[in-house]
């Protein structure tokens, strides 16, 4: 039996950079993510964490506090989370799950203040929306109307 690898989530440092640029997602995939490597910039209030296993990169997203997330939530306390991406390579092994597993434990120790996590899936992603719903976020019944249809507002609440 393969030996369950140590998963651990860390803020972006350039030392990722170059293992994160070489991610791939298949084109289905794309129309619901984004790679890494469009994410060298960010803004204030966007927050780039990697999904290591065993210190290498196998996923990536971002926690925003900024404008954004006023569309999804009216709580001034919440983060929003988005461009949730597995290297293609290292799907299926459940990194997407012991990385969203751990990330209520993440948020509290990093961002204290947060006590909600939002995020959006398309319609049509079945995969993720089936994750986020096993990692304890659940569906607001609120819709949008996002790039490529409609959109499901997920939420968690951080005690």
């Amino acid at each position: 039996m393969e030996k369950l690898k140590r998963v651990e989530l860390k803020h972006f440092s350039s030392e990722y950079i170059e293992e994160l640029n070489t991610f791939v997602l298949t084109e289905e995939q794309k129309q619901f993510s984004s790679l890494p490597s469009k994410f060298e910039e960010v803004t204030e209030g966007q927050y780039r964490i990697v999904i290591l296993s065993d210190n290498t990169p196998v996923g990536f997203f971002l926690l925003n506090s900024n404008e954004r997330v006023k569309k999804y939530s009216n709580n001034l306390n919440a983060l929003l989370l988005t461009a949730l991406s597995i290297n293609h390579s290292e799907q299926g092994k459940g990194y997407a799950k012991q990385g969203m597993t751990l990330l209520v434990k993440f948020v509290k120790t990093e961002f204290p203040n947060c006590n909600e996590l939002v995020l959006v899936v398309d319609k049509d992603n079945i995969p993720a929306q089936k994750l986020y719903l096993k990692v304890g976020f659940e569906d607001t019944n609120e819709r949008l109307i996002g790039r490529i249809g409609e959109e499901i507002i997920m939420r968690q609440l951080i005690k």
